[in-house]
């Protein structure tokens, strides 16, 4: 039957039903990259969106940053007349009154910068400058800012001799902001025992960094997501202690710019090691500048 049914079939009838199917499979094609297009055309919209919303939370921050900054430098500046008793003495308690208005100023002035970097980065404002310099000096400069916090805290800001370190060429700003921003969270989170500074030669071309603490340590399930924007501990103590939640994913940013990765080993109870390795030698693509 069927041969009898191709039999009946001629070669023009079945050139005609081949150009039916063919055009059928073009107008299936035309509106599917109809589809698709629309498709692109969405998520360009989208994206657009997205990026102009960045950007406006980019300026927002550093706009809101900048005029924080000058009621603050007020009040920073008024308070220091007031502890130096230049318009007169105090007794005890303002003495008392005003340091917590330093402490609070302080505060809120550290939070204000990270946000500011925060804004700059995202908005790509963010410049590396690379120089040659010792480890010894930076140890050196980190020692002495920290020296009014040690002298006052029982626990121990310990910054081991650097040994066998070479002389590097990276941004010794940036990296002095990361192992600052260490270094401030291990003593906050350290009630007793010592904060430990140290570097090492990691291999023929970096050198890590490491501040390890002797605090209330962190979980592991916490590990993956301590860097990023906005996280905080959860504890007792960052309940007490204020904070952006910024300082971490600034250091992990700022590593990233200098080519290099940040990294911890904690587990509660064990005390905290936070780590940046980054290269000897800033890599010249990096050089030129974010």
């Amino acid at each position: 039957m069927s041969e009898q049914r191709q039999q009946d079939t001629s070669p023009a009838q079945e050139l005609e039903r081949l150009r039916a199917e063919a055009d059928s499979l073009r107008a299936e094609l035309e509106e599917t990259n109809q589809g698709v297009l629309a498709l692109y055309a969405e998520l360009d919209s989208q994206a657009e969106e997205l990026r102009q919303a960045s950007d406006l939370k980019s300026r927002f921050l550093s706009y809101m940053s900048h005029e924080f900054r000058t009621p603050l430098g007020s009040i920073l500046s008024v308070a220091r007349l007031l502890t130096d008793e230049l318009d007169g003495p105090l007794n005890g308690e303002q003495h008392k009154q005003v340091q917590f208005v330093q402490v609070a100023a302080s505060e809120l002035s550290a939070m204000v910068d990270d946000l500011l970097d925060l804004a700059k980065i995202e908005a790509g404002r963010i410049t590396i400058a690379p120089a040659w310099f010792h480890m010894v000096d930076l140890f050196a400069a980190l020692r002495g800012m920290f020296r009014p916090i040690a002298i006052s805290s029982t626990v121990d800001l310990v910054f081991e001799e650097p040994r066998d370190i070479p002389k590097l060429y990276t941004d010794d700003k940036k990296l002095a902001q990361i192992l600052r921003n260490f270094i401030a969270n291990a003593l906050k989170f350290t009630t007793q025992g010592e904060v430990r500074v140290s570097a090492r030669v990691e291999n023929a071309t970096e050198v890590r960094f490491s501040v390890r603490d002797t605090g209330i340590g962190i979980p592991k399930t916490l590990h993956s997501t301590l860097f990023e924007d906005f996280a905080q501990v959860d504890s007792p103590l960052q309940q007490r202690l204020r904070g952006t939640g910024l300082g971490l994913s600034l250091c992990k940013r700022f590593s990233h710019l200098l080519g290099g990765r940040v990294g911890l080993e904690s587990s509660p109870g064990q005390g905290s090691t936070f780590y940046v390795v980054i290269p000897a030698i800033l890599p010249e693509e990096l050089a030129d500048g974010a």
